[in-house]
């Protein structure tokens, strides 16, 4: 019961925080974070009243797997940007982008952060600054989804944006690999070829294979039926089936078999969306589905951040360092490939500030960073720090870009006319 009363609260305090920040004209992926900020152990929860918030971290834990499905949706909507007739057009300054941006935030975050290693070589190590800097490629799928859909953005960005950020997780996934199995070869003293090579090798393509298995096996099932709601149905059912076989790992010896979910689903999506005649109404219909299900998701990623770590002072200025770097690394980054790729002028100035959210992929980039002991809980914690302030300014940048970019288009006059004729009679 308490369960069910925790994600009944949830998700109607996101939907009421949306109201309230209305006047203010905020991204509603903002509302629903701040609502999980205050229904988590921080606030409301520390009122300890079952069911009313989350009075523990373990309590927000306890609903992780509607985030893991979640996740698993907005992936399936972001493959769909994947058509290949799209691709022909973007798909070469989509590859250049995506790739060239989350190195040159890696590349600056890891200068940034190793000029503070030499004034406080005993507060942050080299092996931590490593692995800092292949956190920092990482960004938020979801938040970026969500902008899109509540404002309805459409253009040359938006069709730019969206195959960039699937992209660069993949890259933030290899680069993070790598830069891991490095620092883990400082902290031991010996090079382990297999973990930073050959397992995230093994991810990357054990995750797209099941994926295109997925969406193929997706595609012949949608023929059994002629209900546009069985197919729905279908459609949601394989979502899930999915996500959860992408939680299953295998190892054989050093070896570790595991799959990235994002990944999983991204490729499901993009078979799915290329080989199936249907794919286009059935997304629409998915998308409309998964509506509260992704508001629950932001609330509930309100609830984990960690709003601690603002009493270590130390924390507070490496993450400074760590957003402002990663910042410039992500703007810069995209602005000199945009133009390397001849993009259109307006790709150039505002592609750069759609890519600063960052949440999901960082967090669980984070938590494998554990494995370093007590330096571990340094950047889980830095990482907490930039994505609390990444998620709840993000989103706003993320609007404020596709707008100037032109994207966003202003509601015209006469459906605002409508619309507030429709209010005045509600409230009479």
């Amino acid at each position: 019961m308490s369960t069910m009363l925790s994600v009944s609260v949830a998700l109607l305090a996101g939907l009421l925080m949306t109201r309230a920040f209305k006047p203010l004209k905020l991204p509603s992926v903002t509302a629903y974070l701040i609502a999980g900020v205050l229904i988590g152990p921080y606030v409301i929860g520390r009122l300890n009243i079952s069911g009313l918030g989350f009075s523990t971290a373990e309590a927000v834990e306890k609903l992780s797997i509607l985030a893991d499905v979640a996740l698993g949706f907005i992936a399936f909507s972001i493959g769909n940007e994947f058509r290949l007739e799209d691709l022909k057009k973007i798909g070469k300054q989509a590859f250049v982008i995506g790739i060239f941006q989350a190195v040159t935030a890696t590349i600056l975050v890891d200068l940034a952060l190793i000029a503070v290693h030499f004034m406080m070589p005993d507060r942050l190590s080299v092996a931590q600054v490593i692995t800092l800097g292949a956190i920092a490629t990482a960004t938020a799928p979801a938040a970026t989804l969500m902008v899109v859909r509540q404002y309805k953005a459409k253009g040359k960005l938006t069709q730019l944006l969206l195959p960039i950020v699937a992209l660069d997780d993949a890259v933030g996934l290899v680069v993070f690999a790598v830069s891991f199995g490095v620092a883990k070869s400082l902290n031991v003293g010996s090079v382990d070829v297999i973990s930073i090579l050959v397992n995230p090798l093994i991810e990357i393509v054990a995750s797209l294979t099941l994926g295109a298995l997925m969406g193929w096996l997706l595609t012949q099932l949608e023929k059994l039926f002629n209900s546009n709601t069985n197919r729905l149905n279908l459609t949601i059912g394989v979502v899930f089936l999915t996500v959860a076989l992408s939680m299953c790992k295998f190892e054989f010896g050093s070896v570790h078999i595991g799959f990235s979910s994002l990944l999983t689903c991204m490729m499901l999506g993009t078979i799915f969306c290329n080989i199936c005649p249907l794919s286009h109404d059935l997304m629409e219909s998915s998308d409309k589905w998964t509506s509260p299900l992704f508001a629950i998701f932001f609330v509930i990623s309100g609830a984990e951040l960690e709003l601690g770590v603002f009493l270590d002072i130390a924390i507070v200025g490496i993450g400074v360092v760590y957003i402002i770097f990663r910042s410039l690394g992500k703007y810069f980054g995209t602005l000199w490939s945009a133009n390397a790729t001849k993009c259109e002028p307006q790709i150039c100035k505002y592609l750069g500030y759609t890519l600063l959210p960052q949440a999901g992929v960082a967090l669980g980039m984070c938590t494998l960073a554990m494995q370093l002991g007590e330096e571990g809980n340094l950047i889980r914690n830095i990482t907490l720090f930039a994505v609390l302030v990444y998620e709840l300014f993000g989103p706003l940048v993320t609007k404020w870009a596709l707008t100037k970019a032109g994207d966003i288009k202003p509601m015209p006059e006469d459906v605002k006319n409508r619309r507030n004729i429709k209010l005045e009679q509600v409230k009479k």
